[in-house]
């Protein structure tokens, strides 16, 4: 008895490490997605003499130099979320992986 309640609530643990890896894949999707946003926009800042920021519902302009230093701010700011969130994914991984040799 205490054997299937044990399974039970593996099974239980289970199912809720694999929807936090799956919530956490959608956060890396959009971390990634941000990030290529940002490489794409510091790319064609080179190419332009003029550049803008959307600031709320205003278009101001600002130096090219700027816009790149705060893209480039953002782009190591992104690239340090992904990789914690890959070290989750690993861990919850070895977790869901541990796991199912147990139950299964």
């Amino acid at each position: 008895m205490k054997e299937t309640k044990n399974n039970e609530e593996k099974i239980q643990e289970f199912h809720i490490l694999e929807q936090n890896l799956q919530n956490l894949l959608l956060q890396k999707q959009a971390f990634q997605m941000e990030l290529s946003e940002t490489i794409t926009a510091k790319k064609e800042i080179e190419k332009s003499e003029e550049v803008f920021k959307v600031i709320g519902q205003l278009m101001i302009k600002s130096s090219p130099s700027e816009m790149k230093e705060e893209l480039s701010n953002r782009e190591n700011l992104l690239n340090i979320r992904l990789k914690s969130i890959e070290k989750q994914e690993n861990s919850l991984t070895e977790k869901l992986e541990a796991l199912r040799k147990e139950i299964f």
